[in-house]
């Protein structure tokens, strides 16, 4: 730990200059130079938001709305600083602009466990690493990093907006601006009241830089439920989504792609497919740096006609050089690297490894996860028209820069050259984060100039053309003396990069290289007070497309340690909730979610039976990731034919501060679904290098009837927000899987979870 933290700490040590760079505060976050079009009057008084002389308040987001309220949260940020009235709050998709680099997921992202941020080494780099993301950082929508990334920007931006107000009240009615207030809209000086909305010129004129953020005590907006700004929208279909674009004149475009990972184009029958009904081109796809699969598209009149016209190409592929790959080739290949511990070391405190070897009882076994496709409602899709002197992007996208970017490079143009429309996205989870949909779809639309052109993929595209959540494999160790009382903890975790894989699709040479943490995220960074551990990852090449999936390496690598866990409490004949509070004694927040879950779902009491009589039994976890501590108990039984049922989730989670109690709420039950969709159905099988699902048929989501009550509780905490888009997910298939072993005494240590039929109920409980 202390080699790397040296290593990077020196990044910032090449000379004079750099250090001293170093030391100069980071660049200001408030005002930019490219504001998104704004309803004529409007004015912005700052990058963050802008006042109408109706006094309604649009806030610029930088942030995809994808489901995930986050438009809702920045503009309860902003408006709780600007008192303003919230009825007229209104949100709108910012520009490109470095302003919106997301700080936050980069430096809560380095490869550092969370109790060593406060040592002055590490906080060094951090501050350093925030410096150098303001400048050259991505735009981005992801790592549950949105609240934590806008908490004081954004308050800054409402703060600081107030002041000018205000500043520009007193200069009109002379009387001082500490004497007067503001409320709903107003400012109030002396008798006198002004609507924000006639002070607009002269706020904008203020230009105030800085001003004092209202203290916790004060806040009206953050901390209390607000429904979500879009649910009246959506409920009557007003969003417009990617697939919901229309332009004048538009034409779509179909794809068929190679069906094997690394196939390409053989030959294909442009003319018997130029005399469908309705062709307008047929466009030979070569793929691209992005990852876009090599292909054939057809664009026409309508998006059935190009999909029917494709039948008529009768595409001949290559199958190239994996067309022997299959699921089980590449699970021996993460069974053979887990099996060393001779890999990138990501925290080693203690003599783990010496315990082991002198251990007199060792707990060998191994854990294995199947890759997941990200399975969005909304298909990939983009529309791109070409003209003479640019081109317009239409789509939904977690990076619009990078988006911009991929299509301008595909079309010989500079970014500023292509405009970006950014749409509301029908799910990201981490799919949007590519760019490869949207390269293609600059590729097709060359073929008519001066015509939109929007390419769809159909759901078969989506599933089989995914950059998909790695396969792993991780082998735990536990010493353990005479008495079953834990010594040491060694984990060796083996999979793909799917964070550096990612960076090398989007260009992005910082992370490119050296280690992914992601690949053992969940299995070094937990606050378990082990008494020794080491824990490293071996980075395993394969031709398989990966990329970020929702919580990433927590969505498998928590099911692997708290499984284990579960197996040391066994082990030492420990309740398994009680085992996890003795190993966090330094750890109060992880105890306090506990302990609230504990109490909440009356862990001590026994489970009467199911509706059906089937015993019911209990399984607990603990995860923490993206700064968010999660406890969470799920109650469970399985039917005679082995169907598991999930009949009660109760999630306790701290999220430090929780500016929009409904919006957390909502998040855990929709990373509760998600979660146990993939814990009990979820798998991507490769056969003879083809991806075999296509269709939610055969990639089963969890179906209503499915669905468990689920039932979330906050943890009280004035902490900085941290993430909750993605941190209930992991937690799920161990709970769920610990509850099975306490009702069956099978033990499952591979994803998706299947229920022994012939195990006899409660033995193991």
């Amino acid at each position: 730990m202390r080699r790397r933290t040296f290593l990077l700490a020196g990044l910032g040590a090449t000379g004079a200059l750099v250090f001293g760079w170093s030391l100069v505060p980071p660049r200001q976050r408030l005002r930019t130079g490219h504001l998104p079009e704004l309803p004529s009057g409007t004015v912005p008084l700052n990058g963050w938001l802008a006042i109408a002389p109706d006094s309604s308040v649009t806030i610029i987001a930088p942030k995809a709305e994808m489901g995930q309220g986050i438009h809702t949260a920045l503009a309860m940020l902003v408006a709780e600083e600007l008192d303003c009235d919230w009825s007229q709050v209104r949100v709108t998709h910012s520009g490109v602009d470095t302003i919106y680099n997301n700080i936050a997921a980069i430096v809560d992202g380095l490869p550092f466990h969370e109790d060593l941020n406060g040592e002055p080494l590490v906080r060094g780099v951090r501050w350093l690493t925030a410096k150098t993301m303001r400048e050259v950082g991505v735009m981005m929508t992801g790592g549950s990093s949105s609240v934590r990334d806008l908490w004081e920007v954004a308050r800054q931006a409402g703060a600081t907006a107030r002041a000018s107000l205000l500043a520009a009240a007193a200069q009109r009615t002379g009387v001082p601006a500490t004497a007067c207030r503001t409320e709903r809209g107003v400012v109030i000086c002396g008798d006198r009241t002004l609507p924000y909305g006639e002070l607009l010129q002269d706020a904008a004129a203020q230009r105030v830089n800085s001003a004092t953020l209202k203290p916790a005590r004060a806040w009206t907006i953050i901390g209390r439920d607000r429904g979500r700004l879009d649910a009246d929208a959506k409920s009557t279909g007003a969003p417009i989504f990617g697939l919901d674009v229309r332009v004048d004149g538009m034409r779509y475009a179909a794809v068929s792609m190679a069906p094997t990972i690394g196939g390409t184009v053989a030959g294909f029958d442009r003319t018997a497919a130029m005399q469908q009904p309705g062709v307008r081109a047929v466009v030979s796809l070569d793929g691209s740096l992005f990852g876009d699969a090599p292909g054939v598209a057809i664009i026409a009149d309508s998006w059935w006609q190009a999909k029917q016209a494709l039948r008529a190409l009768n595409v001949q592929w290559n199958t190239g050089p994996h067309a022997a790959l299959d699921s089980a080739q590449i699970m021996r290949t993460l069974h053979e690297a887990a099996q060393h511990d001779e890999g990138l070391p990501l925290r080693s405190v203690g003599e783990a490894k010496e315990a082991i070897a002198k251990g007199p009882r060792v707990l060998d076994v191994t854990y294995e996860a199947p890759y997941l496709a990200h399975a969005t409602m909304e298909p990939m899709n983009a529309v791109v028209r070409v003209n003479a002197n640019g081109a317009e992007l239409w789509t939904g996208t977690q990076v619009p820069g990078f988006a911009r970017s991929a299509a301008a490079k595909v079309l010989g143009l500079d970014d500023d050259q292509m405009t970006l429309h950014q749409t509301v996205l029908g799910g990201g989870f981490g799919r949007r984060l590519e760019v490869d949909y949207v390269a293609q779809a600059a590729a097709i639309a060359k073929a008519l100039p001066g015509t939109a052109v929007q390419t769809i993929w159909s759901r078969e595209d989506d599933m089989r053309h995914d950059f998909y959540r790695p396969a792993a494999v991780t082998r735990w160790r536990a010493a353990l003396d005479a008495e079953g009382a834990l010594t040491g903890v060694v984990s060796h975790s083996a999979a793909q990069a799917p964070f550096k894989s990612l960076s090398r699709r989007l260009g992005l040479s910082l992370t490119s290289y050296g280690p992914d943490k992601t690949i053992a995220e969940g299995t070094f960074d937990q606050p378990y007070e082990f008494p020794a551990i080491h824990a490293s990852s071996t980075e395993v090449t394969l031709p398989v497309p990966v990329g970020s999936w929702r919580s990433v390496g927590y969505s498998h690598q928590g099911f692997f340690l708290e499984s284990f866990v579960d197996e040391l409490a066994h082990e030492a004949k420990q309740d398994p909730l009680r085992y996890r509070q003795a190993l966090l004694k330094k750890h109060p927040r992880a105890r306090a979610a506990l302990d609230t879950v504990a109490k909440e779902s009356d862990w001590y009491t026994p489970l009467g039976p199911a509706s059906d009589g089937q015993p019911r039994a209990r399984g607990v976890a603990l995860v923490r990731s993206f700064s968010t501590v999660v406890a969470m108990v799920a109650e469970v039984s399985v039917s005679p034919t082995g169907a598991i049922r999930v009949h009660r989730v109760i999630t306790a989670v701290d999220v430090g501060v929780a500016v929009n109690p409904a919006g957390v709420r909502q998040q855990v039950e929709s990373a509760v679904v998600y979660g146990l969709s993939a814990a009990l159905h979820g798998a991507v099988l490769i056969e003879a290098g083809r991806v075999v699902p296509g269709n939610f048929h055969e990639y089963r989501p969890l179906r209503m009837s499915e669905c468990p009550e689920i039932v979330t509780l906050i943890v009280p905490s004035s902490e900085v927000p941290s993430g909750v888009g993605e941190p209930a997910l992991p937690a799920i298939a161990p709970a769920v899987g610990n509850a099975l072993f306490a009702l069956t005494g099978n033990r499952l240590r591979s994803l998706p979870l299947r229920a022994a039929t012939s195990a006899a109920p409660g033995a193991g409980a």
